[in-house]
């Protein structure tokens, strides 16, 4: 995922060498969590269960082996593709603990519910802030 610019000052100069590191180096060119491989379109159903081409099965959210039940889901109707990219998270959200236990590589899916909680606080604090402004100059709170 690109660094916002304003944040830039906060990684080190040598981060997309240190990433490229994490995600091809050390897992592999796989998602560490899932282990959906990057760059390649996957197959998935939505709810986190996936196909994986290599091994020939279904994975869910967790990246286990899972059989689905013939009759039972309708694959075909919800089978949705996705092209996988591999990014650098930091695993307690301090972008200067860049220590290789602190970094992980992440698909895309896995990085936003890692950030999850922090995006709905930055998202609470924008929503509060546009209500006292609308509070303070008597505006709408659009």
């Amino acid at each position: 995922m690109p660094i916002r610019r304003e944040h830039r000052f906060f990684y080190p100069i040598d981060s997309p060498q240190l990433s490229a590191v994490i995600r091809f180096r050390r897992a592999g060119g796989r998602c560490e969590a899932y282990g959906r491989p990057h760059g390649q379109t996957v197959w998935h159903l939505g709810d986190g269960r996936w196909w994986d081409a290599q091994t020939g099965s279904w994975r869910n959210d967790a990246g286990q082996v899972v059989c689905l039940a013939v009759g039972a889901d309708d694959v075909l109707k919800a089978v949705r593709t996705t092209r996988v990219v591999l990014a650098t998270a930091h695993r307690n959200h301090d972008t200067s603990d860049n220590t290789n236990t602190n970094l992980a590589a992440f698909c895309q899916r896995c990085h936003m519910n890692h950030d999850r909680p922090e995006h709905r606080r930055r998202r609470w604090v924008t929503l509060f802030r546009r209500k006292a402004l609308g509070d303070l100059f008597g505006g709408p709170y659009a």
